[in-house]
């Protein structure tokens, strides 16, 4: 199975970065598991969006990061809580592409202080829902920045797993 994670946050001294490296370390030891890592703040997506987003032939930087989103068989998406909500940078992403979302499973990984970035899940499931993707599992959060057992890891990536082979 191909996974892609996804660090949503763009923004500088983020924490994103560590809670990917967390989780895609723990992601490559698993030899049933083939892991992209996309960073968002890398894939310098446009910030205008035309009124329908194009399945194929948009700005160079959609197309470019089209065939890593399309190739994956579910998707980690990690991000922050920013306002009680989970960044502009993510949803823009979000919003560029479709069919790339359809019937796959999404887990999450967040961060935040009080909340551990659960408030951003749960503002993300709905979103992700409306692009029929499927939402599984309990997310995964770094509250203060403290990482999380191993254990939550293994449950995360065993729940995307198990969600993509149910449903091919």
């Amino acid at each position: 199975m191909r996974i892609a994670i996804i660090i949503g946050s763009i923004q500088e001294g983020r924490f994103g970065l560590a809670a990917a490296d967390w989780l895609a370390a723990r992601a490559y030891r698993r030899p049933d598991l083939d892991v992209d890592v996309i960073d968002l703040a890398q894939a310098w997506l446009p910030t205008v969006l035309p009124a329908e987003p194009p399945a194929t032939g948009g700005p160079p930087a959609v197309e470019d990061l089209r065939p890593w989103l399309a190739t994956a068989d579910g998707f980690v998406i990690v991000t922050s809580e920013d306002n009680h909500s989970f960044p502009a940078s993510l949803k823009n992403a979000i919003d560029w592409y479709r069919e790339e979302w359809r019937a796959k499973p999404v887990a999450f990984v967040a961060y935040g202080a009080e909340s551990g970035g659960l408030r951003a899940v749960d503002h993300l499931r709905p979103v992700f829902t409306s692009l029929a993707a499927a939402c599984v599992g309990d997310p995964v959060t770094f509250r203060f920045r403290n990482a999380p057992d191993d254990a939550a890891a293994e449950r995360l990536l065993d729940d995307l797993k198990d969600h993509h082979h149910a449903h091919r």
